[in-house]
């Protein structure tokens, strides 16, 4: 019988023991509280309290942590901005009781301090300062809270401007600017292309012209040769020269007619192409000759007079 009374007992003690024990996580520190008042820290493993004396009060994580913050502010130049602030921060591991007992909402404090130091420091930039100075931002909003919380046992590991964000006109306008700078650039790129493709294009016309004026006067110069060759083989036949040439002439005629009647596609010329044409061309290829001889006589006597009277 008295083994049934000890059940009982036993049974309590084996539930005392059990609410003795506890274990904290790694990076989570346990807070002991003894009849309500602060006891002890516990650091990760199997801890051991008191029970019904002691108490978990709460434990509180020692990873990095990060709260974002929207702060809506005005620049220098009256553009109303959302800058989002990330803070990384965590709690330091000999200064658990502070964190816990003399900050209650740390969120709310951290919180403020962004506003502050955000609506203090982005007042004094222009929009487009905004966005180049991110850095100087974040940089001064670490500073503050770094100075303000170590106190209260937490430390600012990071700070962090993840995004800004003009007003929608404000971006609109922005990118109506930017759009017309890149036209303007494209447009000077476009003039500069247009303007090399003219000097190429007149400096290639000039190298063609240059060209063609050897060409023609490379031509010029075989026909000559050639005429003066055909000249002097029919002097050898007992042609003179007046009339080897006005042949010539008549030949050069016909074979014009003939090189148009054999195109398909030429611009109409009008030649002469009666039966009396060669006649009259060669006709008129003798006065020619004949008043130039004529010219070129009168001209070496009129020398020759001049050099008698000095």
């Amino acid at each position: 019988m008295e083994q049934f009374y000890l059940l009982p007992l036993l049974f309590i003690g084996v539930l005392l023991l059990l609410s003795s024990l506890f274990t904290v996580k790694q990076q989570t520190a346990a807070i002991i509280e003894r009849f309500g008042k602060f006891h002890s820290i516990r650091t990760s493993g199997l801890q051991f309290k008191i029970p019904i004396i002691d108490r978990v009060v709460t434990r509180v994580g020692l990873k990095i942590q990060q709260l974002d913050v929207i702060v809506e502010t005005k620049t220098l130049d009256d553009v109303f901005v959302k800058l989002k602030v990330s803070v990384q921060y965590v709690v330091l591991k000999d200064k658990v009781y502070e964190a816990f007992y003399q900050l209650e909402y740390p969120h709310d404090q951290i919180t403020s301090y962004v506003f502050d130091v955000v609506r203090a420091e982005v007042p004094k930039m222009k929009l487009d300062d905004v966005f180049v100075k991110k850095d100087d931002i974040a940089i001064a909003v670490k500073t503050e809270l770094q100075q303000a919380m170590f106190d209260y046992g937490y430390d600012i590991i990071k700070t962090l401007v993840t995004d800004i964000d003009p007003d929608a006109q404000v971006k609109e306008a922005m990118n109506r600017i930017n759009a017309s700078e890149r036209e303007k650039i494209a447009a000077q790129f476009e003039g500069d292309a247009a303007r090399i493709l003219i000097v190429e294009k007149a400096k290639a016309e000039a190298e063609s012209k240059r060209l063609q004026g050897q060409g023609i006067a490379d031509q010029r110069r075989e026909i000559a040769r050639g005429l003066e060759e055909s000249v002097e083989v029919l002097n050898k036949v007992g042609i003179n020269s007046q009339e080897a040439s006005a042949l010539i002439v008549v030949t050069q005629h016909y074979d014009t007619l003939q090189s148009i009647g054999e195109a398909t596609n030429t611009n109409l010329i009008l030649l002469p192409n009666s039966p009396q044409a060669g006649s009259d061309m060669l006709n008129n290829m003798v006065a020619s000759f004949t008043a130039s001889n004529m010219i070129g006589e009168s001209m070496k006597l009129k020398n020759a007079e001049n050099e008698d009277e000095k």
